[in-house]
């Protein structure tokens, strides 16, 4: 079995502005001390996950700008946000992939006596995941899990808080996309007493389940995860303009001496 202690650290991480959004750098395990850091407090706290579509859609969306600066923790999701860090002169340490501090979470969840509820995914793919995880991690037992096709607001969006609620989880993946997911974590962050920590996860429990690959190593290894997923979603196209519009946005910012 891993050993899945943590030494947990009170110091904040730096934080480096890419196109205006303050990315913690942090690797996967400083991100992980500082989940735990917050599971620790009596405080709910937001951990946003943006690549480099998320930073662009805040560079032309400043309410979606404000929504992610307002996360205690904004992991650098992709490769293309730590390349505009070398960019920008202010270089990150690592990429660090939501979907896999999700797993990290999960794998410790047993030693740390975590209880991690799932929200999200269409129906039946959150209990897949929990399956999975839980064939993975023998330690990992769910709080909860509810899908994520239910009306965001009203009776419906009661009847899921007062489910998660009674579930008493300290973690939370919420898991509906961007910018679906920090919406709704900002707009019922009062209404879940007992969550320290709600983290938007976008696509993790299909990762999870089983039901949507990630790249081969090959790809991830090579940076290129979202040349994989063009090719398995070409319907993706649309969404994919925004890794060259951001990443010659912030060339011609470095070349004007500024960010």
């Amino acid at each position: 079995m891993q050993n899945d202690t943590i030494q947990t650290n009170d110091r904040a991480p730096d934080k480096i502005n890419i196109r205006g959004i303050p990315v913690d750098n942090v690797t996967l395990e400083e991100a992980f001390a500082a989940v735990l850091d917050f599971t620790k407090t009596d405080t709910f706290h937001t951990v946003c996950t943006p690549n480099a579509e998320i930073v662009q859609q805040c560079v032309e969306d400043e309410a979606m700008a404000d929504l992610v600066r307002r996360a205690d923790l904004i992991i650098p999701d992709g490769a293309g946000v730590v390349l505009a860090s070398k960019i920008l002169g202010t270089p990150l340490k690592a990429k660090t992939p939501g979907c896999e501090l999700g797993e990290r979470i999960v794998r410790a969840s047993g030693a740390h006596g975590l209880r991690v509820y799932f929200l999200g995914g269409k129906p039946g793919v959150a209990a897949l995941a929990a399956q999975k995880l839980q064939e993975k991690y023998p330690d990992f037992t769910p709080a909860g899990m509810h899908d994520g096709y239910f009306e965001k607001t009203g009776a419906e969006n009661d009847a899921v808080l007062a489910e998660i609620n009674a579930a008493a989880p300290d973690v939370l993946f919420v898991c509906f996309g961007v910018p679906a997911q920090e919406k709704w974590i900002d707009a019922n962050r009062e209404k879940l007493p007992s969550v320290r920590v709600a983290l938007g996860l976008g696509g993790s429990l299909d990762s999870y389940a089983g039901t949507v690959k990630r790249a081969p190593r090959i790809f991830i290894r090579l940076n290129l995860e979202w040349f994989y997923r063009l090719c398995c979603q070409p319907s993706r196209i649309g969404r994919m303009m925004k890794l060259p519009k951001f990443i010659f946005g912030t060339l011609l910012l470095r070349l004007r001496g500024r960010q």
